[in-house]
């Protein structure tokens, strides 16, 4: 399995293994709108998405085969509450060299939820207010960049977005 947003810091599931991986082809960003986790339907924020072009950083993690069908299934409630991701298996690089094959969900660019390549005004504005059933938008964005840094992989763009999170909710007050 490969994540590149939450589940990075806050996988919920056993694991065998966890290190630092790569995904080539993919790109995170803020590109899934989301009417559930951090937003609702009539006020959506911003979740993240395994957008097509670049390289991703993220964490790769083995799951014994006895623990696996329960983990499936709870990635499956997390992840795909409105199915817009499409199940995929992809080569990563760990951080050791090796490459192995891993479950990856990539955004769906025909559903529904896909928000696309907005700019970081625009997120930015998506995100500042935003509130769902996980909890506010903002708080998701401030853990991304804040993990980020810690994992030694920090990405300007985020910290760009969350600055401008930051001014939009400054000034709401």
């Amino acid at each position: 399995m490969f994540g590149y947003g939450s589940l990075m810091w806050r996988p919920g599931f056993p694991y065998l293994e966890r290190i630092a991986a790569t995904l080539h082809g993919q790109r995170r960003a803020f590109c899934i709108y989301s009417v559930h986790h951090r937003g609702t339907p009539s006020r959506p924020g911003l979740v993240l998405g395994l957008a097509p072009g670049g390289a991703v950083r993220g964490a790769a993690y083995r799951v014994s085969d006895q623990d696996w069908p329960t983990v499936y299934t709870y990635l499956l409630e997390r992840e795909q509450p409105t199915e817009t991701y499409v199940e995929a298996r992809r080569s990563i690089r760990l951080a050791d060299g090796r490459r192995v094959e891993a479950l990856v969900f990539l955004s769906d660019k025909g559903h529904r939820q896909w928000a696309g390549a907005l700019d970081l005004d625009q997120q930015a504005r998506l995100i500042a207010g935003a509130r769902g059933l996980s909890g506010d938008n903002p708080a998701y964005l401030r853990d991304l960049v804040e993990h980020l840094r810690e994992a030694g992989a920090p990405d300007a763009g985020m910290e760009r977005l969350l600055g401008k999170v930051e001014a939009l909710e400054l000034a709401a007050r």
